[in-house]
């Protein structure tokens, strides 16, 4: 913990993490309160769904593009963009009555233009901090985001159920506009300029350890995302006990991050991170009761902060600094897909075989995750000695002969 101090005393590093989280708050609840809005409004949870699969098709189709554009318009140009844009599309959702395809569009659009906050900060991290701090930095901020998925629905959820789903998606604009503008004007979101990068769009992918860092997210969200639907399915809708357990996934995750965060990272790190949270998810399979999956998950929870840490950490440092936004784009935008595909399979298992079935959907993903980085150990880089800070963009310089 000495060590998160001594980082967050550097210059810039707690407001910038601070200002990021809140602009990256409204995450964890707009796909929740557009659900619960368009099925009070229509009456029709297939109809939500619809809305929901819109949002998440343009919030993955975006990732790269926008973060791209970054490169081409500057930071504060597209984040600014895109902040007003997806602020009037949810807006939209919200007070306009439309027919189920208008929503869709609003969804879509909403989804096109959620702002890439998060490609933004690990492009500036680098920046920011030595080459000693920066694996220690990627993995506090991510132990950090889970508070956002700790937090954010049970406000979104309290705010729909006892106030409004109208007055919930109105907060979600508020929260964007405020967090947003508070990080857009911070003064690092400002100095750090991205060089346009010269290769075409998506020859980021055929770097190794971009495309494993890829993978290795799609898999690895896509196991907590069907434990996710697991756990409501286990203890239904009605009383605390889901979101306890829930929560203490997300813990153990916090826990593991600010534990592990500081360890070096070698060709097995994702290995070994990975391979914990296997085989939490394996054990949860075994009993359904709040105890024992409140103590599974939170097994499992502490390999997941450590390993989000090492996508970020090998894909800043295999990548130009030219080239790192549109690499954490591709990297969203696979969660993105992993997230949707972990909710779709424990859904099918779930009406199969009843909630167990989501566990072992959770713990296969896992699984493969595990075989993956195993049998792709040598693409992953070696950072116990080296800085994980972007490859500088060079350019031919002019000489007079």
């Amino acid at each position: 913990m000495a060590g998160y101090r001594d980082l967050l005393r550097t210059r810039g590093v707690a407001r910038i993490m601070t200002a990021q989280l809140a602009a990256r708050f409204p995450n964890g609840m707009t796909s929740l309160a557009v659900l619960l809005h368009v099925e009070r409004v229509t009456g029709s949870y297939a109809a939500a769904g619809l809305v929901l699969a819109a949002t998440s098709i343009g919030q993955a189709v975006a990732g790269p593009v926008t973060s791209r554009w970054m490169g081409r318009w500057g930071m504060r140009p597209v984040l600014t963009l895109t902040l007003a844009v997806c602020a009037l599309a949810i807006a939209g959702l919200a007070l306009l009555p439309l027919p189920v395809p208008g929503y869709m569009a609003l969804g879509l659009i909403a989804g096109l233009s959620t702002p890439p906050v998060q490609s933004a900060v690990r492009t500036i991290y680098p920046k920011m901090v030595t080459s000693r701090q920066l694996t220690p930095l990627f993995s506090l901020d991510a132990s950090l985001q889970e508070i956002i998925w700790i937090v954010a629905p049970v406000v979104i959820t309290f705010v729909a159920t006892q106030i409004g789903t109208l007055e919930a998606l109105l907060l979600i604009v508020a929260i964007l506009v405020g967090g947003g503008s508070w990080f857009i004007l911070s003064p690092e979101v400002g100095r750090v300029r991205i060089p346009r990068s010269r290769r075409g769009f998506g020859r980021v992918l055929l770097k190794a350890p971009v495309l494993l860092a890829t993978v290795a997210g799609f898999l690895l969200i896509a196991a907590c995302s069907a434990v996710e639907v697991g756990v409501v399915a286990t203890f239904g809708h009605s009383g605390a006990a889901a979101g306890l357990v829930l929560a203490v996934f997300s813990v153990g995750s916090l826990a593991g991050g600010l534990t592990f965060g500081h360890i070096p990272i070698g060709p097995w790190a994702m290995a070994r991170r990975l391979t914990i949270v296997a085989v939490g998810l394996a054990l949860a399979v075994f009993a359904l009761d709040v105890w024992w999956l409140g103590g599974t998950l939170f097994l499992a929870g502490i390999g997941i902060a450590p390993a989000l840490a090492v996508i970020f950490a090998i894909t800043s440092a295999s990548v130009r600094f030219s080239e790192t936004a549109e690499a954490y784009g591709w990297i969203g935008t696979g969660q993105l897909i992993g997230a949707a595909a972990g909710s779709a399979v424990a859904g099918f298992l779930i009406d199969g075989v009843g909630p167990q079935g989501a566990y072992v959907a959770a713990a296969g993903f896992a699984a493969v995750g595990v075989l993956v980085a195993v049998a792709c150990v040598r693409g992953f880089p070696d950072l116990r000695e080296r800085d994980a800070s972007p490859i500088p963009d060079t350019e031919p310089v002019s000489t007079i002969t």
